[in-house]
């Protein structure tokens, strides 16, 4: 069995339902709480490999907004601010060692089970 990761944060609805999900499948996932120890660049650009999306599709609007970031459409730009600012990250985001799902809604990351 492979190992999954969440990034998860445990304030979000959503978030909650994709990891009781997964639980509900007899699934145990490594639970990272995203806000308190935030990925790397490195981990990011993979995630983003594996979802097949842009920064940009990752990005929390409002919250984006909230902290006045300028708009930009450069990948390693907004890695950066995912990095610095993780509340902009959309979340939960379910991570297998080759595919990653968003959990919007919760049921997508049953796929890459």
């Amino acid at each position: 069995m492979t190992t999954l990761t969440i990034y998860h944060n445990p304030r979000c609805s959503k978030s909650r339902q994709t990891l009781a999900l997964l639980r509900e499948q007899g699934i145990e996932p490594n639970v990272v709480e995203y806000l308190k120890t935030p990925p790397d660049a490195k981990t990011l650009h993979r995630i983003l490999d594996l979802l097949g999306i842009s920064p940009k599709e990752l990005l929390r609007k409002k919250e984006y907004r909230e902290l006045g970031l300028p708009e930009t459409d450069d990948r390693e730009q907004l890695v950066a601010r995912m990095v610095a600012h993780p509340q902009i990250i959309e979340r939960p985001i379910v991570v297998r060692s080759d595919a990653a799902r968003l959990g919007r809604p919760p049921e997508k990351v049953l796929e890459i089970l």
